[in-house]
């Protein structure tokens, strides 16, 4: 985990040594950034994606669609209206990429007691809107205990590892022999502040040699610390901004 001042974090942000090539170095943050993993141009987006613009395809993680009902079926009484936020951010994701295919990695579904029919109606809307769009699912932990999507929904499924050459689908991080993992399920985060001072906690993504986990897409989501190896860059997600941190080397 990084912690140094934010200011100090932010005038590196173009100095940083890192094992990821940028396709332009940005003068400030935005809110995507190029960058070239295993030979292929793909897309960062602050809001928690990775477009692979060649392929026409957006990837996302851990979107747990019912997380909220599914907490207030067990007492906890959380605000409704997260699913129809994360729709509409997908929404606004799939044009900004003029994505033809979506790929969740996994942890689409949060639990079965959030499987309300507030939810498959919402959904089912938003699929009316988006017929053309291909989906496929890298089933994961979440997936497993929730169960499949219903057929109404249009969704294929896949089991971990999925490939995509030279990209491999997963949920759990991996780093393959070959071939590049592009994966989830950590929920990737990252403590930036100064040691005196409270630290701000934001989602990030993690870019390795031979692996990428994806920040969780879903806003019900903690963060926690990712486990990083030698060569990891970390894009830590500020708001609408990406903040490309030093690198581990």
């Amino acid at each position: 985990m990084f912690v140094a001042p934010l200011c100090v974090l932010y005038c590196k942000l173009l100095r940083s040594a890192a094992s990821f090539v940028p396709a332009a170095a940005p003068s400030a943050p935005d809110e995507t950034l190029a960058v070239n993993l295993c030979g292929e141009e793909v897309v960062l987006h602050a809001d928690r994606a990775l477009g692979w613009p060649r392929e026409r395809m957006l990837f996302v993680a851990d979107v747990h669609l019912g997380k909220g009902a599914a907490f207030r079926a067990g007492g906890i009484p959380l605000p409704r209206g997260a699913t129809a936020t994360d729709l509409a951010r997908l929404e606004r994701l799939v044009a900004a990429s003029r994505a033809t295919r979506l790929v969740v990695l996994g942890d689409f579904l949060h639990a079965a007691s959030g499987r309300v029919d507030a939810l498959d109606r919402a959904f089912r809307d938003w699929r009316e809107r988006h017929a053309t769009l291909a989906i496929l699912l890298v089933r994961g932990n979440h997936d497993s205990h929730a169960g499949d999507p219903p057929p109404s929904w249009g969704v294929e499924l896949a089991n971990e590892p999925h490939a995509m050459p030279p990209f491999l689908g997963c949920h759990h991080p991996a780093a393959p022999p070959t071939g590049y993992a592009l994966c989830g399920h950590i929920h990737p985060g990252v403590s930036i502040g100064h040691p005196a001072e409270p630290s701000v906690r934001m989602p990030c993504f993690v870019l390795g040699r031979r692996r990428a986990i994806l920040p969780a897409f879903g806003r019900l989501t903690g963060l926690a610390a990712p486990p990083l190896l030698a060569g990891d860059n970390l894009v830590a997600i500020a708001g609408r901004s990406l903040v490309r941190l030093p690198s581990r080397g």
